[in-house]
């Protein structure tokens, strides 16, 4: 069976050849499948294309399709290929350098053709297209610009970008998922309910939390910090700032340098770097003293802001940042402790997701054998590390799907991928095995029988970046949080000016039992302050007027659970905190 990406792959090429045949003079570059269809860089020229133009692209490639029964390959030399991707106006600049870095790999030079068209590939296509692909399956989404390989020194081209799935369900299913996701969208939400706020003054990708967005933030830590300390962490605080040699010895200079941002000091030459994680710098914790067998495991926790060199385009509200925080750990052990620390570690994830009311699955993520240029450590290491979390997720019949390529550089990793309300897919959580790290910073301990030994290094999240959970939640609860997290918990709504005396009684005892609470004594009416109040999506409403001042009790209205029967003031208050304390 064809798998849907070969489908993606094929549809990019039928769109090539819809754009060829419309734009003769546009120059084709590359096309490959995404995460939800595929896209493909052309260069206009002159020509401007928009959005509007795509409904006749989309209805050409529909046309097209029955014509495209199946893909023939050939493999061609250098000059043949440079020949095929050649006009009256000279060679097409983009293909003649794919296909110089083709043959300084040494690769061999293929060519696919469908219908009456070619285009230079690696081949993953459907093999027979008008049998395969379903005619309504697909739909050109939208026209973006993008630099030629993503380096802004090259040409900007224009990217036309498709949605494709397996069927017609399926696409209609993804295009009412996505409507809904921007009425869900954060940062929508996060500037109705007054969260947050981005500044140019500031920079981007670095967000500021107002009050009421940074209870929601501090909620998130607090529950995290509570189980830290129920998996025996010790919280840590570790500097911003850290000279490169750290990041050298650890690999993250190699591998990240790129996206690390530099910091310049006015009395010292040291290369230095705000830093992007939080790893190496519990390393040097753990070697500031002797340790021994009985003193491992050794945990440390850290809420410390990180930084990384996002690209402003790849900026996006709180889903990615320059600049966050992460519910970090780092786990030192012996081998014999591995099993158990991991264990524990997703319980704690999965008590976490429980209680955020998010589902998951779980990702074994390892090592692409083919790109082993990419990761630290030897084989054998990786083997055995990859063994042991495979071994362990058996073990506990835990269901997972093993993905290669997708491992930290320094070992294989457990990534939860949490799936929203609304069925969208997020990697937050993370547990990675490293078995690499220690020895680079010769980390030791002494053993039982008085060797010195490396210890083992679990790195864990539990649920990631505080900040981006905050922006994942916003969206999977569409701004209706949970009472534990809401930055309002109660408004208090009078009836009319005489009542709010009894107003502020009734919020000074929800305050003295740490509810946060909101009084709304406007001269509106009660009908106006209730639909005002519903639209900021608040837990509770407790109306008070003649009756409650008098029998001090409060009519309640509950966002989840509608109307409940008027109640004495310490019932509500008793319900409330209750609800708080469990995060019901």
């Amino acid at each position: 069976m064809t798998s849907l990406e070969a489908k993606r792959h094929t549809l990019a090429h039928l769109l090539a050849q819809a754009v060829s045949n419309r734009y003769p003079n546009a120059q084709l570059t590359l096309g490959p499948a995404i995460d939800t269809g595929f896209y493909y860089d052309i260069d206009f020229g002159t020509e401007k294309i928009g959005d509007a133009d795509l409904p006749k692209l989309e209805a050409a490639m529909r046309k097209l399709l029955p014509s495209w029964k199946e893909f023939t390959s050939e493999e061609v030399t250098k000059g043949a290929a440079l020949e095929k991707f050649s006009s009256a106006t000279g060679v097409n600049p983009y293909k003649a350098e794919l296909i110089e870095g083709i043959v300084e790999r040494g690769e061999k030079i293929t060519l696919y053709t469908c219908g009456k068209f070619t285009d230079l590939c690696r081949g993953g296509h459907a093999e027979h297209p008008a049998k395969e692909i379903a005619i309504d399956s697909f739909k050109l989404d939208r026209v973006a610009g993008a630099y030629w390989r993503g380096d802004e020194k090259n040409p900007m081209l224009t990217r036309i970008y498709g949605l494709a799935f397996d069927t017609k369900e399926e696409l209609d299913a993804y295009l009412a998922q996505r409507e809904e996701a921007k009425k869900r969208d954060h940062r929508k939400i996060a500037k109705e309910q007054g969260l947050l706020v981005f500044s140019d003054l500031v920079g981007s990708g670095m967000p500021m939390f107002t009050p009421k967005g940074n209870v929601i933030r501090s909620e998130i830590i607090h529950f995290s910090r509570e189980l830290n300390a129920e998996l025996g962490f010790g919280e840590v605080h570790t500097p911003n700032i850290n000279k490169g040699e750290l990041f050298k010895i650890s690999g993250h200079y190699d591998q990240y340098k790129d996206d690390m941002l530099t910091v310049h000091s006015q009395y010292v030459e040291d290369e230095m770097f705000l830093k992007p994680m939080n790893c190496p710098q519990h390393t040097q914790i753990y070697a500031s003293e002797p340790r021994s067998y009985r003193d491992l495991p050794v945990r440390f926790s850290d809420f410390a802001v990180l930084y990384r060199d996002e690209r402003p385009g790849e900026l996006s509200g709180l889903t990615r940042l320059r600049a966050f925080s992460q519910d970090d750990g780092h786990i030192f052990c012996r081998e014999d402790q591995i099993e158990s620390e991991i264990s524990n570690v997703l319980a704690a994830i999965q008590k976490a997701l429980a209680i955020y009311r998010i589902s998951y699955w779980v990702r074994l993520s390892l090592r692409d054998p083919a790109k082993k240029e990419k990761y630290i450590g030897e084989d054998a290491v990786w083997e055995k590390a990859e063994a042991i979390m495979r071994k362990l997720l058996t073990e506990k019949n835990v269901s997972h799907k093993e993905a290669l390529g997708e491992a930290a550089f320094y070992g294989p990793k457990m990534d939860i991928m949490a799936v929203d309300a609304i069925g969208r897919e997020w990697q937050i959580s993370t547990i990675q095995l490293d078995l690499n790290m220690p020895g680079r910073f010769k980390l030791e301990y002494a053993a039982e029988d008085g060797t010195k030994k490396t210890p083992v290094m679990i790195h864990r999240a539990l649920t990631g970046s505080p900040d981006r959970f905050m922006g994942i939640l916003i969206e999977h609860y569409a701004g209706a949080f949970p009472l534990w997290l809401s930055p309002v918990q109660v408004k208090i709504l009078s009836v009319s000016e005489k009542h709010i005396a009894y107003a502020k009684e009734v919020s000074d005892a929800l305050k003295a039992a740490n509810i946060r609470v909101e009084i709304d004594d406007a001269n509106e009416s009660l009908g106006k302050k209730i639909r005002t109040a519903k639209t900021e999506k608040i837990p509770y409403l407790l109306v008070v007027g003649d009756k409650e001042a008098e029998e001090k009790t409060v009519s309640a209205d509950s966002r989840d659970h509608g109307k409940l029967e008027a109640m004495p003031l310490t019932d509500f208050i008793g319900r409330a905190t209750e609800e708080i304390k469990v995060r019901k």
